[in-house]
Parts: C-alpha cells; sequence; structure tokens
C-alpha cells in the first residue's frame, strides 16, 4: 500500500487512512451516533410521506370531499414549509437542540391526520417509529461507548 492510498472498504464501516509521514499507524475516523442516524433517516421519511400527503389533500380538496377556507396553495405552502423543516431537522440531529426540534416537528405531523382521515395511520406508526429510535439509538450509543471504555486497544468508534 502506498503513502497515500486510503481504505474506503474498513470493517464495520470504519475509514482508515495514512499519512504520508506515518506509513504503519492508521487513522481511526468516528462513525456517527446510532441515535443520530435513526432520527435523521426517520424524518427524512416523514417528509416523503408529508409531501404525498400533501399532494392527496390538494386532490381531495380540488374534488370537494375536502372542505377548506382558504385554497390549495395554503396546502401546499404547509405542507412545503413542514417537509423542508424536516429536512433541516435531520441535519440538526447531532445536537440536542435539534433532536427537540425533530420531536417538536413530530405535533403537526400528527396534526395532518385532522386533515387528510388517512394520514393518522402513518403518522402513528412514524411516531412510535420516532420514540423506539431515540430510546434504541441511546441504547446502542451507550453500549458501544462502555465497549470502547473496555476495550480501548480496539475502539472503532474513537
Amino acid at each position: 500500500m502506498d503513502s497515500g492510498s486510503c481504505n474506503k472498504a474498513g470493517i464495520l464501516g470504519i475509514v482508515t487512512a495514512q499519512s504520508p509521514e506515518t506509513t504503519s499507524t492508521p487513522r481511526i475516523v468516528a462513525k456517527r451516533g446510532a441515535r443520530e442516524q435513526f432520527l435523521s433517516m426517520n424524518l427524512v421519511l416523514e417528509a416523503i410521506v408529508v409531501m404525498f400527503g400533501t399532494v392527496v389533500a390538494v386532490k381531495f380538496a380540488q374534488v370537494g370531499q375536502l372542505k377548506l377556507e382558504a385554497g390549495t396553495s395554503s396546502l401546499w405552502i404547509m405542507g412545503g414549509a413542514l417537509a423542508v423543516m424536516m429536512i433541516v431537522a435531520s441535519r440538526l440531529q447531532k445536537t440536542e437542540m435539534g433532536r427537540y426540534f425533530g420531536g417538536v416537528l413530530q405535533v403537526p405531523f400528527l396534526a395532518m391526520g385532522l386533515v387528510v382521515d388517512l394520514m393518522i395511520i402513518p403518522a402513528i406508526v412514524f411516531v412510535a417509529i420516532w420514540v423506539a429510535s431515540w430510546w434504541l439509538g441511546a441504547k446502542i450509543d451507550r453500549e458501544r461507548a462502555e465497549y470502547d471504555a473496555a476495550h480501548p486497544d480496539e475502539a472503532p468508534n474513537a
């Protein structure tokens, strides 16, 4: 292996690189936390569901099955804004405030079920996945930290 090469197919997703000065010691790059990954992916999937739910709500409004005082443009604005906020929140999951922001966004997601009746089922499922992701992700991160503390010489997440 030459001094400028990089091994991107390391075990467990670890990227090891060798610097030109020290060719014998690989550098270990930390992985993202499990909770951050779970919550971020959940928010992206929720944003997709919100956009599909917005399309359904607009079509219901156009055929007269959904009574609105405002026009369909307000549905597009609200649905689009919620989807964009969920995408932004998915990128903020590495901070505590970002995780709380994502949690607050679960409320309008559930409220979509009041506008489009069929949205209540996916909303409840995704909120349940959000809660499970928060709890299980924290548990996995805690177990990884315990393993790393017990095995400092082979800690892949250091």
